[in-house]
């Protein structure tokens, strides 16, 4: 047993991090401004996104995915159930309906060959979710797109560092869409970003994103001097901050080992855990690269012997902190009375839903860390 609990997804916020948050606080400077461009820059070279537009969450940007192609009542937008609620709100907020299409049981990412089915002469965009870090099949999603004149835009939350092929993650579809929340892989706390290959797209994003003026904070009380705005659309107050931005931009230093790290991890998990009666996560698509976000396991009653949940609670009384990615939006109140949706009507993602929990994967986990959460696991499976 161990003495300290193991809390999942604590952040690994470096010394260089902290003092340039405290750089800022003594700049005098909180809201949007040099440290945010900064970050943006680091996100345009890293994923190879000519645009990147720096945002107060992965909710915002999906939001501003939606509003910038200009998608409202009336239209259809398909994505997955096996997501997190943001997805299918941007599409809500926007007066837009959500259609859900079924995962695939193993990838838990969405089916290309149920989308097509789905298509009505409504459907504007897809959203495919990389869920986990496992990278979307976006040649047939591409093709499907391409055939129906429909716009892509990714829910990339759980994939910075995915590659599909000799492609980056942030400039495969029309918009993608980044979260570093604090569970993230790079976490600026809260926040998120838009990246794009569209210049009017990024600029309506952008404009969006603060009130709809024609000029940030930054540029109006710059040393550039004072520069009066307009407002020239009914926008959200979804900026960044710098203190925001602070966090991530040292985080880059670190964002390939620290996925070396996690692979690290994930391939101890695959080996220790490989022969007991549950489910791993599938092996990695040939020619891609996953962004090792979440490693989850299925708990099967039938073969493990024991609920999703009392194994989640086990886990607990071992002091290891577990989390639950996710229960399928279809069987949530609001979605499920709104669009009247049962169990049945997305059968892998409900099955999912019922058997999956996440354990701890995180770059700041010691090898002593990896060992109790293998032991447990073991010993609440092996009973």
């Amino acid at each position: 047993m161990r003495s300290k609990y193991l809390t999942f997804g604590a952040p690994h916020v470096t010394p260089e991090g902290i003092d340039e948050v405290v750089d800022s606080l003594r700049s005098g400077w909180l809201g949007t401004g040099p440290k945010v461009a900064r970050f943006e820059d680091l996100i345009r070279g890293y994923t190879g996104a000519p645009y990147a537009a720096a945002v107060n969450s992965g909710s915002a940007a999906l939001h501003l995915g939606m509003i910038a192609l200009g998608i409202g009542p009336g239209d259809e937008v398909i994505t997955t159930p096996m997501t997190f609620c943001a997805t299918a709100n941007s599409i809500i907020h926007c007066g837009a309906t959500p259609v859900f299409v079924d995962c695939g049981r193993d990838t838990q990412l969405i089916d290309p060959e149920r989308i097509e089915a789905a298509i009505t002469s409504r459907t504007r965009a897809i959203i495919p979710v990389h869920m986990a870090g496992r990278i979307c099949d976006m040649t047939e999603i591409r093709g499907i797109a391409r055939r129906h004149d429909l716009r892509i835009v990714e829910d990339a939350a759980h994939a910075l560092e995915g590659r599909y092929g000799d492609e980056k993650v942030g400039c495969m579809g029309d918009i993608t869409c980044f979260s570093f929340y604090v569970t993230k892989n790079i976490t600026t706390s809260e926040g998120g970003m838009l990246t794009t290959n569209d210049p009017e797209l990024a600029e309506r994003a952008r404009t969006y994103s603060l009130h709809g003026m024609d000029r940030n904070a930054w540029k109006r009380y710059s040393d550039a001097g004072y520069h009066h705005y307009e407002v020239v659309a009914p926008g959200f107050k979804y900026n960044m901050t710098d203190i925001e931005a602070a966090i991530g931009i040292h985080q880059f230093d670190h964002i390939e080992a620290w996925l070396n790290r996690r692979d690290q991890i994930w391939k101890r998990y695959d080996k220790e855990l490989g022969d007991l009666p549950v489910g791993t996560p599938a092996p990695d698509q040939p020619g891609t690269r996953h962004a090792r976000h979440l490693y989850t396991l299925i708990i099967d009653p039938e073969r493990c012997g024991i609920t999703r949940d009392d194994f989640i609670k086990c886990l607990h009384e071992r002091h290891i902190g577990t989390g639950l990615h996710f229960v399928s939006l279809h069987l949530h109140p609001w979605y499920r009375d709104a669009f009247g949706y049962t169990s049945r009507d997305f059968p892998n993602a409900s099955w999912i839903s019922e058997r999956t929990v996440s354990i701890p994967l995180s770059p700041h986990l010691t090898d002593l860390d990896v060992d109790d959460v293998i032991s447990a696991v073991r010993e609440v499976l092996g009973r």
